[in-house]
C-alpha cells in the first residue's frame, strides 16, 4: 500500500504536471478555466481504464484460460510469440473472437486511431524539446525551415528506436505491457517531480540544485532500469537470483526513493551555491505568485519577426495577423483595430470568471473524493 500511495502521487504528479503532452496543451488554452476543465475531463477519462481495460481482462483471461492465461512458456510461445505470458493479447482477443464482422473492422479502426493518437502526440512533444531546447542552443542562428526540418527528422529516429525496442518490451517485466510502463516511468520521473515540487514550493532552490539533482537522478534511474533488463524476474515458483535491490525493492518503492535522493540533491546543492535573485522568483514560486491574479512582467526573449513586430506594434504585421485570421473570422465576430491591443493584454490576463472558478474546483472535489473511494474500496 506505501507503493501504491506514494509511489504512484509521485508519478501522477509528474504526469499531470510536467509531462509535456500535457503541458503543451495546457499552454495553447484560452484561458485558465479551460486549463482546468481540460484537466478535469481528463481525469474524469482516465477511470475509464476500469471498465473499459480491467474488467475486459478480467473477461478474457476467464473465456480462454489456454490462450490468455497460459502458463507453459512454450504454449504460451504458440500463442502470442512470448514466453512470459499473454496478458497482453486479452483484449483483441476478446474482439476478434466475440464481435461480429462490423464491429469487429470498427472497434480494430478505433484502436489503431487511439494508438496513432498517442504516438503523435509523444512524437510531436519529444521532436519539441529537442528542437527548441537542445538544437537551438547548438545551432543558435537556425531558421524555421531547419527547425522544422530537425524536427521531421528527430521524429523518424524515434519511430525507429521504437520499432527496435519491440522485442525488449516483451521480454521485460513478465511481458505485461502496463507494468512495464508503470515501472520505465517510476525509474525516470520521480526527478523531475523532485525538483517540480521544490521549485515550486522552496524559493531557496536554484538552478544549480535542479540541474544537478536531475542528473543525479537520471543516472540512479538509469542504473536500476539497466539492471531490471538485464536481469529479468523469474517465472513463479523458481528462485530468484537476481540482487536485493531488484529482488527486494519495488518499483514503486524505488519511486519514493530516487524521489527522496533528488530532493536531497536539490536542497544540498542550492544551499552551498547562490540563491536566486528576487526578480527571477518573482510570480514562478507558491510564495511569489501576485494576489491580483494577474500575470507578471516576466521578459522573454522574442524569436520570430512576428512576435518582435508584435510588440512595437508596427502596421505590417497587424495586417499579417488580421490576414492569417480572415478564414476563421467567417466564423466568428470580426474584431476592429483597437480589439489587437486588448487582446495582447488578455494573453497575459490570468483572470478566471467566479462561475467557472467553482464549477473546476467542484468537480476536482468530486474527482478526488471518487478516487479515494475506489482506491479504498478495491483496495
Amino acid at each position: 500500500w506505501t507503493g501504491m500511495t506514494f509511489g504512484l502521487t509521485i508519478l501522477a504528479t509528474w504526469y499531470w504536471c510536467t509531462d509535456q503532452v500535457i503541458v503543451q496543451r495546457s499552454l495553447a488554452a484560452m484561458n485558465l478555466s479551460h486549463v482546468k476543465g481540460g484537466a478535469i475531463l481528463a481525469s474524469y477519462l482516465k477511470m475509464l481504464p476500469m471498465i473499459f481495460i480491467i474488467m475486459p481482462g478480467m473477461i478474457s483471461r476467464a473465456l480462454f484460460p489456454d490462450a490468455v492465461a497460459c502458463v507453459d512458456p512454450e504454449e504460451c510461445l504458440k500463442v502470442c510469440g512470448t514466453k512470459v505470458g499473454c496478458s497482453n493479447i486479452a483484449f483483441p482477443k476478446l474482439v476478434i473472437e466475440l464481435m461480429p464482422d462490423g464491429l469487429r473492422g470498427l472497434m480494430i479502426a478505433v484502436i489503431m486511431a487511439a494508438l496513432m493518437s498517442s504516438l503523435t502526440s509523444i512524437f510531436n512533444s519529444s521532436s519539441t524539446l529537442f528542437t527548441m531546447d537542445i538544437w537551438r542552443k547548438i545551432r543558435k542562428d537556425a531558421n524555421e525551415r531547419e527547425l522544422l526540418l530537425v524536427g521531421r527528422v528527430v521524429t523518424v529516429i524515434l519511430v525507429a528506436v521504437s520499432l527496435i525496442w519491440i522485442p525488449i518490451l516483451q521480454s521485460a517485466n513478465s511481458g505485461q505491457l502496463f507494468v512495464y510502463i508503470q515501472s520505465v516511468t517510476s525509474y525516470l520521473a520521480p526527478p523531475v517531480t523532485a525538483v517540480f515540487l521544490l521549485a515550486v514550493f522552496w524559493k531557496r532552490a536554484n538552478e544549480c540544485g535542479a540541474f544537478w539533482g536531475l542528473m543525479v537522478g537520471l543516472a540512479i534511474g538509469l542504473a536500476r532500469m539497466i539492471m531490471e533488463f538485464s536481469y529479468p524476474p523469474p517465472r513463479c515458483g523458481l528462485y530468484d537470483p537476481r540482487p536485493p535491490i531488484l529482488r527486494k525493492v519495488h518499483y514503486l518503492h524505488f519511486a519514493i526513493i530516487l524521489c527522496a535522493l533528488t530532493a536531497l540533491v536539490v536542497v544540498a546543492t542550492s544551499l552551498l551555491t547562490d540563491p536566486p535573485k528576487e526578480s527571477q522568483k518573482a510570480g514562478v514560486t507558491w510564495w511569489t505568485l501576485p494576489r491580483d491574479r494577474r500575470q507578471p512582467d516576466i521578459s522573454l526573449p522574442k524569436t520570430s519577426p512576428e512576435g518582435q513586430a508584435w510588440e512595437n506594434g508596427t502596421e505590417g504585421t497587424v495586417g499579417t495577423i488580421r490576414q492569417k485570421r480572415s478564414w476563421t473570422d467567417l466564423c466568428r465576430s470580426t474584431k476592429t483595430e483597437g480589439d489587437s491591443g486588448n487582446q495582447q493584454r488578455n494573453l497575459t490576463d490570468i483572470h478566471e470568471s467566479p462561475f467557472w472558478s467553482r464549477v473546476c474546483c467542484i468537480n476536482a472535489i468530486i474527482l478526488v473524493s471518487v478516487n479515494i473511494f475506489l482506491y479504498a474500496y478495491f483496495a
